[in-house]
């Protein structure tokens, strides 16, 4: 008798290839399986394609996922988490830009809606766990008690850095099924297996900006926001141009600026109280110490000093030697031993010891 049948799994499904694949490795191994998507927003509110897209959560997905389910053999349904998403994820992606930071919302989505809200529909549905398609790995280490999260088999997909905001409890429920598999291996599994997403294309854009254009969704969002047209580009402190407005530019930005100087030059930091943006060049964008709040620790409990580590500051960063220090609840220092290049607030800021996750942050500010 396959007692996998006795665990149920609520898979989380987009209607992408890496979720249908998983799902369909698990109903390969014998898991009772109930295939779970969520609707994210509304799409008549965010403008951009609407409704016609592929990017995760779309309408175009949302039937890929019921279809994968029904030919896999078990039920699905529709969550709608429109509401909470609008509150947790839209509302804080507009007002962190208006801060002059650049957000992450899939960290702060993955944390809030694809796990916790995820994870409490799927219990009341009796679910033992949830899967998704991300490509990462979790284990419990026995010696610690701790789950740990760790990089997927292929680096040129791995998630793990999204997810640095998983608490103890979501990883306990959780499953990668495609965390030892490569793209390709996934690719080649899901036209096997006869998954009408096995070629679909991968989606890289904000869920919610369909079309990838900040600038209109971010202007729609805020009408008001064209006031700030005209605002002051600053180099040495003195005004070289004028910008668009400061939510509009991030840091490290080359393109787009809208001044010629002669030689290259690169946002180097954001005054959103003053709407004033400033502009250097390159060896100004050379930082290395930052702070920052909301950590999650996934592998140590508690921070004992400075702990050694390698840290990345956006998802391509191949990583950096640094070491962290504990400042105060949920707030770290990170020191950097060489001088990083465009260090963001507003992005994460993810701690790594070899391929496992130490823990992770939103970068606050940058000090020095």
């Amino acid at each position: 008798m396959n007692s996998k049948k006795n665990i149920t799994v609520a898979v989380a499904m987009s209607g992408g290839v890496d979720s249908s694949a998983a799902a369909a490795l698990l109903a390969e191994q014998g898991y009772n399986l109930i295939g779970l998507t969520i609707k994210t927003y509304n799409y008549e509110e965010v403008g951009g394609n609407n409704g016609r897209e592929s990017t995760c959560c779309s309408l175009d997905g949302i039937n890929d996922a019921r279809m994968v389910a029904a030919k896999l053999g078990f039920p699905h349904y529709i969550l709608d988490f429109s509401e909470k998403f609008g509150k947790s994820v839209i509302d804080n992606f507009v007002d962190e830009y208006l801060q002059g930071r650049t957000p992450n919302p899939c960290v702060i989505c993955n944390r809030r809606i694809k796990w916790e809200e995820f994870i409490q529909k799927a219990t009341g549905l009796g679910a033992d766990f949830i899967a998704t398609g991300h490509y990462a790995k979790v284990r419990l280490d026995e010696s610690s008690g701790r789950y740990i999260l760790s990089r997927g088999r292929d680096s040129t997909k791995d998630q793990s850095y999204a997810l640095w905001g998983l608490t103890q409890h979501s990883l306990s429920r959780t499953m990668f099924p495609l965390g030892d598999m490569k793209k390709s291996e996934v690719r080649e599994f899901s036209e096997k297996a006869g998954l009408r997403t096995a070629h679909k294309p991968e989606s890289y854009e904000i869920c919610f900006i369909p079309d990838n254009d900040y600038e209109r969704f971010l202007k729609e969002r805020i009408p008001a926001l064209k006031n700030l047209d005209g605002g002051e580009i600053v180099r040495g402190g003195t005004v070289v141009g004028r910008h668009r407005g400061f939510p509009f530019y991030t840091i490290g930005q080359r393109r787009g600026v809208g001044i010629a100087t002669g030689e290259p030059v690169y946002v180097t930091k954001i005054d959103h109280k003053n709407n004033v943006i400033e502009v250097g060049v390159e060896d100004e964008l050379m930082r290395r110490v930052l702070i920052a709040r909301d950590v999650n620790l996934i592998k140590v409990s508690t921070l004992n000093g400075g702990l050694r580590v390698r840290a990345k500051i956006r998802y391509k960063d191949e990583g950096s030697l640094a070491r962290v220090y504990h400042m105060e609840e949920g707030i770290v220092k990170v020191v950097f031993d060489e001088p990083k290049r465009a260090i963001t607030s507003g992005q994460s800021v993810v701690f790594y010891d070899s391929d496992e996750v130490v823990g992770g942050g939103v970068i606050d500010r940058i000090i020095e």
